[in-house]
């Protein structure tokens, strides 16, 4: 396995935190497959980067990502931007409670609005104010700005490329964990 460990280290590139921890991985137990950790490895670390610039353009705005969540899944609902709270719960991928909470923090904002629905006079919904729609238009304009800055670290054909293998993926592993949509 070791073998298999070496082959996947560029020729003349230095050893990265993964890399590392494969190969002293490689030499405690050679008798396991550590390759895995070379793609799972680095998408975590690349994961924690990506959150922690994600964040700062959040924290900018005074929000934090799971308000930002609900505040994009109202913008992109269209006029009269609102939803029900499931379905807000569903759009990002959270529990109706943990949803509860972060309604209840933007509304102390003044950045969303519970009422009635228009539909349906018995269910609530959640709207954004003209507050909370200014907000969001600007934070995700910035998060869209951070976002291709981020991506820029990659040449054009990279990135299709990581987006096409990522797509292929991330399809064949969302049906088998419960598929949803995710925010931003």
């Amino acid at each position: 396995m070791e073998g298999k460990f070496r082959d996947a280290v560029p020729e003349g590139a230095g050893l990265d935190h993964v890399a590392r921890i494969q190969a002293e991985w490689a030499r405690e137990r050679p008798d396991v497959d550590v390759s895995p950790q070379a793609v799972i490895g680095r998408l975590h670390r690349l994961g924690r980067l990506l959150t922690d610039r994600l964040d700062a353009v959040y924290a900018a705005h005074g929000l934090s990502e799971g308000e930002f969540d609900v505040l994009a899944a109202l913008r992109r609902a269209g006029a009269p931007f609102e939803r029900a709270p499931g379905e807000l719960a569903a759009h990002t991928m959270v529990t109706t409670g943990a949803m509860t909470k972060r309604i209840d923090r933007l509304q102390r904002a003044g950045l969303v609005d519970r009422h009635r629905s228009a539909v349906d006079g018995r269910g609530r919904v959640v709207a954004l104010t003209p507050a909370g729609r200014s907000l969001i238009d600007r934070a995700f304009a910035d998060h869209m700005r951070n976002e291709r800055g981020l991506l820029d670290a990659l040449d054009p054909e990279e990135a299709t490329e990581l987006e096409r293998l990522l797509t292929v993926w991330l399809g064949r592993m969302e049906p088998a964990a419960g598929a949803g949509v995710l925010g931003g």
